[in-house]
């Protein structure tokens, strides 16, 4: 998968992640992958964006599913998908 940021090869560190419209600090899920427990949608901010104008919808993910991506927040209006873990 390789490395960002100098993140090691394995995740270390997990999070729940609750969708949210807000773009703060307290929404923020600083730069990790994502993996996806209940099928659906996501639609996130890839990491450094901060704009809703720059939000991409993953779509049709399948349960049990790790997207190879870096992402900052998980927007709440667009995701269908449940139980989130944000993965470091």
């Amino acid at each position: 998968m390789g490395q960002y940021l100098n993140q090691p090869d394995f995740g270390t560190q997990a999070v729940d992640v609750t969708p949210s419209d807000t773009i703060d600090s307290t929404t923020k899920v600083n730069q990790m992958i994502l993996y996806v427990g209940g099928t659906g949608s996501v639609k996130v901010l890839m990491a450094g964006k901060t704009q809703l104008a720059d939000a991409i919808t993953f779509t049709n993910i399948p349960d049990g599913t790790f997207l190879p991506i870096v992402v900052d927040y998980v927007l709440a209006t667009g995701t269908t998908a449940t139980a989130i873990i944000g993965v470091k």
